[in-house]
């Protein structure tokens, strides 16, 4: 990535983190967002915790990792709130099966989709970025609740082709920081 997002700069972005193997691919999105000048946070799942530490983020953006909905990082004020309505643009990323379901049915059992729940998607874009297996993509409940939740407002980054973890080679791969810095500039402007 040459050049930094300069449109970004200023910005209050949250990044969302669930339990897939392509999140330890955020930490590089989150340093170039921090180099830009943007102002990051990120919230994650106890999944995401198993592939990469909160103290990762924590160390690359300077704030504390929302990682607990039991948890005060801020004084005692409700953090998913506080959090939602900073936010000028949210990413998740990855998008793992698990969260789609939850977004699309409305369910608010952990961090993420709390904060989630407290956005205003009129105000603040939300884009998702599924990543997961190729099968898991092409399963009929992945690709109905995906249809909820574009009916729903958000925006979907969406994922590549290429050699997964499993590995197999199909649909499914996060994508490259430069794509999803430009889908970040497009909803910022």
């Amino acid at each position: 990535m040459a050049n930094l997002p300069s449109k970004l700069k200023g910005k209050t972005i949250l990044i969302g983190v669930t339990g897939g193997i392509a999140c330890y691919k955020v930490a590089d999105l989150v340093s170039k967002l921090v180099q830009s000048e943007a102002h990051v946070n990120v919230v994650m799942t106890k999944a995401a915790t198993q592939f990469i530490t909160p103290l990762t983020f924590a160390s690359l953006t300077g704030n504390a990792v929302f990682d607990s909905q039991w948890t005060f990082v801020d004084q005692h004020d409700p953090q998913h709130v506080k959090l939602a309505r900073s936010a000028d643009v949210m990413l998740v990323a990855p998008c793992t099966m698990d969260m789609l379901a939850k977004l699309a049915h409305g369910m608010t059992d952990d961090p993420l989709s709390l904060v989630i729940s407290a956005i205003d998607r009129n105000q603040t874009p939300v884009l998702l970025a599924p990543s997961m297996n190729a099968t898991m993509l092409a399963q009929p409940s992945t690709v109905r609740n995906s249809k909820q939740l574009q009916d729903d407002g958000f925006i979907f980054v969406a994922p590549e082709e290429g050699w997964q973890a499993c590995k197999t080679i199909g649909c499914g791969r996060l994508p490259e920081l430069d794509a999803l810095v430009t889908a970040l500039e497009a909803v910022i402007s």
